[in-house]
């Protein structure tokens, strides 16, 4: 039996929302996907913009804010999302469409810890203070809580001095990374992973920002993270549909579907 097999992927339908608020399973890794710009189904609006749920490590984590606060709203609402149980708050890096419902999520659960890339001003960092969370910059990788890491800041190819982080979960499969936009390269950002923590990259979640790579070019990105041992992938947010045609092709059934609702759970 496939040794990922024991993941979940759980359509979105009526009288899923009590399970989603749940705690994830003993011995699982469960995201929920809450903004994103696919899906959308069942009540659900999708946006540009990413979110994403993230429960059964020691800390519940929210990673990015989607871009619009209702709509993140009305995601976390029909889904039954309890944002009072979130721990920690993961911003991968500093675009609109990934800190726009920030505000408001802390408006939900105060005085946990806003966790970003170094580069944040100074300015955005009182602002996290103003609404009630505690900001800290991560530069270098760091394990943010048991088991899960943060890359550190990664440069972006588009300018050096804008920086972006990933999160490393160390599941007992191997490596499960989760992406916001991949700025800095996903295939860099997956090739940092066992830097920051022991173990295989087996797991590939996120933007990738693909939608101005050429054919070739995406083609010889898969092969490069099938090459460092990348055995499912779900692209989605700015991976740019042609981009996410190709992954699919490459990975077949080992392809995850992303969009607004879905649910993630693998063995932990």
């Amino acid at each position: 039996m496939d040794k990922w097999l024991a993941f979940l992927v759980l359509p979105v339908l009526v009288g899923i929302a009590a399970w989603a608020q749940n705690p994830a399973a003993a011995g699982e890794i469960r995201l929920t996907i809450l903004y994103d710009n696919y899906g959308g189904g069942e009540g659900l609006q999708a946006d540009w913009g990413f979110s994403c749920l993230v429960q059964g490590a020691e800390k519940t984590i929210l990673f990015d804010t989607g871009t619009k606060p209702d709509i993140l709203r009305g995601n976390v609402e029909r889904l039954g999302v309890d944002l009072t149980r979130v721990d920690m708050i993961v911003i991968s890096h500093l675009h609109g469409d990934h800190t726009g419902g920030l505000e408001w999520v802390l408006s939900k659960k105060k005085d946990i810890a806003v966790v970003l890339p170094a580069m944040a001003s100074d300015g955005f960092m009182a602002k996290v203070r103003q609404w009630g969370g505690q900001p800290l910059r991560v530069r270098e990788p760091m394990e943010i809580c048991p088991r899960v890491f943060s890359t550190g800041e990664l440069p972006a190819d588009f300018d050096s001095s804008f920086t972006e982080q990933s999160l490393v979960f160390q599941t007992t499969k191997g490596l499960l990374v989760l992406t916001g936009c991949s700025h800095p390269g996903i295939a860099n950002i997956v090739r940092r992973a066992p830097a920051v923590a022991p173990g295989k990259p087996r797991v590939v979640l996120g933007g990738f920002h693909l939608m101005r790579k050429s054919d070739k070019e995406v083609r010889a990105i898969i092969q490069e993270l099938q090459g460092m041992g990348v055995e499912r992938c779900g692209a989605s947010h700015c991976t740019g549909d042609r981009a996410i045609e190709l992954f699919r092709e490459s990975f077949a059934e080992r392809f995850l579907n992303l969009g607004v609702g879905a649910v993630l759970a693998f063995p932990w």
